[in-house]
């Protein structure tokens, strides 16, 4: 049984476009042949996530998200913590849109939890490959951005 749902921690809730999202996730899981589970997006400060990264990984920078991987056989399960405060500063720097900066994201956390790396130049290649693969299929215009 799939169940997706979003949460905000000590930020004002933002325009995801919920509904549609929770379909890009579940097309992406499905298109890489796992069954959606309990997934979580929790979108925080910068602030908040630099604590969870000293707290949870030991790191002392700035990240844009955090993936707690919970995935069970082919059951894909996980909590993404995702800083607002980076994607803005992210889709200025790569002058896009916030919203498809923030999709992108999400997007990168579920593909690490349907078992996608990045920890090398030939892992972060193929992981900017299906994030892209992936943006393609979304027409940013029909959300009225």
């Amino acid at each position: 049984m799939s169940n997706i749902e979003f949460f905000f921690e000590d930020i004002e809730p933002i325009s995801i476009y919920q509904d549609f999202l929770v379909t890009q996730i579940n097309g992406l899981i499905s298109n890489e042949k796992f069954e959606t589970g309990e997934i979580n997006v929790i979108f925080c400060s910068d602030d908040y996530l630099l604590e969870m990264n000293k707290q949870y990984l030991d790191h002392d920078y700035y990240t844009d998200i955090i993936t707690f991987d919970y995935v069970d056989n082919d059951v894909i399960s996980g909590d993404l913590f995702i800083s607002v405060d980076r994607i803005n500063e992210n889709a200025d720097s790569f002058k896009t849109l916030q919203i498809k900066e923030l999709y992108r994201v999400v997007l990168h956390g579920v593909l690490h939890l349907v078992g996608y790396k990045d920890k090398t130049d030939e892992d972060q290649e193929e992981m900017t490959k299906m994030e892209e693969f992936y943006l393609a299929k979304i027409d940013f215009k029909e959300l009225k951005v």
